[in-house]
């Protein structure tokens, strides 16, 4: 039986159901220092009152690629168009600006993303890559939770950003004081689910001003003196708790705020200058990109970020230059520096980039408005972290509507499970992994059905 007929018939048996979901938890810039203590007093932590007792058993014992030290996950939300970008293919209404080349036997948009032609050869984009869902929030949260939204524990599962924080929270050093997963232009992200807030995403839109709320009006002298009788106030109950587990968890959250705290580093990694911001393009997303760049050179303990950029729901007059065109042009200038800065500065090689949307656009001629509709096809970019680039994985027909051949040893599509799977495998997790903290003691699959060999690694991406 073929890949795709075995998997199939699989998904027949144990059907991924697809229904709008609700909004989820998550951890806010000013709620991580509430919580931490950059403000002094009392505050309830958000939707948290279970065990956090992981209870993580292995399903599996598959190799693991280990390949990544960080993540940079890049959703471009609304959905890009797949067939005018990273699955070129020209239809009768390509215009002439897009000015397609062949870079590296791949078929390039180089009249909007010409800096990112020179990063082609850095770039493995997988063209096999199908959504389960076209509803746009449904298919965001999925990319995220590495599940359906709507199966079981779909409401209150946490981002993938956060499982990673969790299995990664003994490798923390005592002097990483910047959060492990940081969320960068990404207020409707998903949150750390039922699992503790300390694994939250800390969400941040950058500016030249850096991040908010790390000094005290009052002065480091006056702020210690307040740090110092917060801890004779209520110290009792949160260092060896007689109550419960997240009281002991408001005193990390303290001191982790309390390491940000007029701290220089912080600074140094959160603020920019109108230069910097130009060489990236001068856009969210640039300073996005300049943002990430610099505190993962800093190394002061974030490993995981997420960058949303949208919206690429181009539903009408697709090539107006405000539409694919301008966002194209920020996307260009804004990963292309992201890349040369990183290997400039040597994390290239330790730091996985991952960039899709949640599914693509319709193909051929445009519609009747001039623009894309939702699509299922759609690509998944993958760059540093020895990923061998100036290729492409999969192919799509002529008209990029329907897979060709899968470029990959399971012969099918590759789904967001086997994505999310190759994040957690690069990054050294075993992506059969399941948790039992969760409310309902059912245990979290960190991917379902992984523990039966349904979804894995795109383990091609490191093979010449």
């Amino acid at each position: 039986m073929k890949g795709k007929d075995k998997f199939n018939q699989f998904i027949r048996k144990h059907p991924h159901p697809h229904t709008i979901l609700t909004g989820r938890s998550y951890l806010s810039r000013r709620a991580f220092f509430q919580l931490a203590g950059a403000g002094v007093g009392g505050y309830v932590l958000q939707g948290n009152a279970f065990s956090q007792n992981s209870g993580v058993v292995a399903r599996g014992n598959p190799q693991l690629l280990n390949k990544a030290q960080n993540v940079i996950f890049i959703l471009l939300t609304g959905a890009i168009s797949h067939t005018d970008t990273f699955d070129f293919k020209q239809s009768p209404d390509t215009p002439a600006s897009l000015a397609p080349e062949k870079i590296s036997g791949i078929d390039w948009p180089t009249g909007i993303m010409p800096n990112l032609a020179k990063q082609v050869p850095d770039m493995a984009i997988v063209r096999s890559v199908r959504s389960w869902a076209l509803q746009h929030n449904l298919g965001q949260a999925w990319t995220q939770i590495a599940r359906s939204p709507a199966a079981a524990l779909g409401d209150i599962a946490p981002n993938i950003g956060s499982v990673i924080a969790a299995d990664k929270q003994t490798e923390r050093r005592p002097t990483d004081t910047f959060p492990f997963f940081l969320g960068l232009n990404a207020n409707d992200m998903i949150g750390s689910g039922y699992m503790n807030a300390k694994y939250a995403p800390v969400k941040f839109t950058p500016a030249t001003s850096g991040f908010p709320d790390t000094n005290n009006a009052d002065g480091s002298a006056r702020f210690d003196k307040k740090w110092e009788l917060l801890n004779k106030l209520d110290g009792v109950n949160r260092v060896n708790s007689p109550y419960h587990q997240d009281m002991e968890d408001f005193d990390g959250f303290y001191k982790s705020g309390r390491g940000m705290m007029f701290n220089p580093k912080v600074d140094a990694a959160f603020r920019y200058t109108a230069q910097e911001s130009q060489r990236y393009g001068n856009s969210g997303f640039g300073n996005a990109c300049l943002t990430a760049s610099k505190v993962l050179a800093s190394d002061q303990g974030t490993r995981y970020v997420q960058i949303n950029f949208g919206s690429w729901d181009h539903h009408q007059n697709i090539y107006d230059a405000i539409n694919l065109p301008r966002m194209a042009g920020q996307l260009d200038n804004g990963l292309s520096t992201l890349i040369t800065d990183l290997k400039a500065n040597g994390l290239f090689d330790k730091t996985l980039i991952v960039m899709m949307g949640e599914f693509g656009r319709t193909t051929g001629k445009l519609t009747a408005q001039g623009g894309r509709d939702h699509f299922l096809q759609q690509f998944a970019m993958f760059a540093g972290a020895g990923v061998k680039g100036g290729r492409a994985l999969g192919a799509t027909d002529p008209t990029g509507s329907v897979m060709n051949e899968s470029g990959w040893y399971r012969d099918r599509e590759v789904r967001v499970e086997d994505i999310d799977a190759t994040i957690y495998s690069a990054m050294g997790i075993n992506y059969t992994n399941t948790r039992y903290d969760d409310p309902f003691q059912r245990g979290l699959e960190y991917i379902p059905y992984a523990d039966q060999d349904l979804y894995g690694p795109i383990q091609e991406l490191w093979s010449a």
